[in-house]
């Protein structure tokens, strides 16, 4: 448990190769919106005999505190405080990085791996919605936009129940254990204002949709795209049209996975299998010639 301070925020990290001096290949983890890195652990116990893991909270979320006046919370802005933390930690100086990121974390993951294509190694992109062209095509994210401002607004009704459940519940489709039920809200309720509706706008606007669907179709390295299909909070499709868009663009290797019985956190929902998956591809990319 650390800190670095940044011209940004004072950022909260997790390293598990603190104090070893650690040479492993190194898997990095990028949060959802307003969500902490709290929900990576179990996943990064089982991951972290073999690999280096670093999990940190974005400024605005968890235990990290934005500045004030606050600094802008962009996809560039968010980029640039993980890039700072990745460069403290000499993970961009050789090609030894995966990089998954989640949701919102998967457009600040695509924004690092295209700066620093020559330390990545792989990427993966979990559940980030904002590749489905039909979101351009509705008024779903003018409707999504309104409920954002409105959620943000009344957030802490979502510490009762039955609140509390209706705000879970729509995220998931498997049990994930009261621990993390709490932390999810937890983590929603106390995140600072200003950065959540601004991540929860930047992630619905057509021009940012726009930029980060190319952006993700260039990442130069092995890609996985992982959808949970019963995500009610995000259209799962997006992951679709993103596996579709780098097939039929890059020959770089793409692989689509598919958790039907799950929702917007298979991680947690579907763990073992979804850990599975993921040690599957971090071990493809050694098989690949950069």
């Amino acid at each position: 448990m650390s800190f670095i301070e940044t011209d940004r925020c004072r950022l909260y990290y997790e390293d598990t190769a603190e104090g070893r001096g650690d040479k492993q290949e190194t898997v990095v983890f990028f949060n959802g919106w307003s969500i902490s890195s709290r929900y990576w652990k179990p996943l990064i116990d089982i991951l972290s005999p073999e690999y280096r893991c670093v999990s940190f909270d974005q400024s605005g979320t968890g235990r990290t505190k934005a500045c004030k006046p606050s600094p802008p919370f962009t996809v560039m802005g968010f980029a640039d405080e993980a890039v700072d933390l990745l460069s403290s930690l000499a993970l961009l100086d050789e090609r030894k990085l995966h990089i998954v990121g989640h949701s919102m974390g998967g457009m600040i993951a695509t924004e690092v791996c295209n700066r620093y294509p020559q330390a990545l190694m792989s990427a993966t992109i979990i559940n980030c919605g904002i590749f489905d062209d039909e979101l351009l095509k509705s008024f779903h994210h003018v409707l999504v936009g309104g409920m954002i401002d409105l959620s943000m607004a009344f957030r802490g009704i979502f510490s009762i129940e039955p609140f509390k459940s209706l705000f879970i519940d729509r995220a998931i489709t498997r049990p994930i254990g009261e621990k993390y039920r709490d932390i999810f809200v937890e983590d929603f309720v106390t995140s600072d204002i200003e950065a959540s509706s601004a991540v929860g706008k930047f992630t619905i606007d057509p021009a940012t949709i726009a930029k980060y669907t190319e952006e993700s179709v260039q990442i130069r390295a092995p890609l996985l795209c992982v959808a949970g299909m019963a995500d009610r909070t995000i259209p799962p499709e997006g992951m679709i049209t993103l596996f579709n868009r780098r097939k039929e663009q890059e020959a770089v290797p793409t692989e689509l996975i598919q958790f039907n019985d799950a929702g917007h956190l298979p991680m947690l929902e579907v763990l073992p299998e979804f850990a599975g998956v993921l040690r599957k591809h971090l071990l493809f990319s050694h098989d690949y010639c950069f």
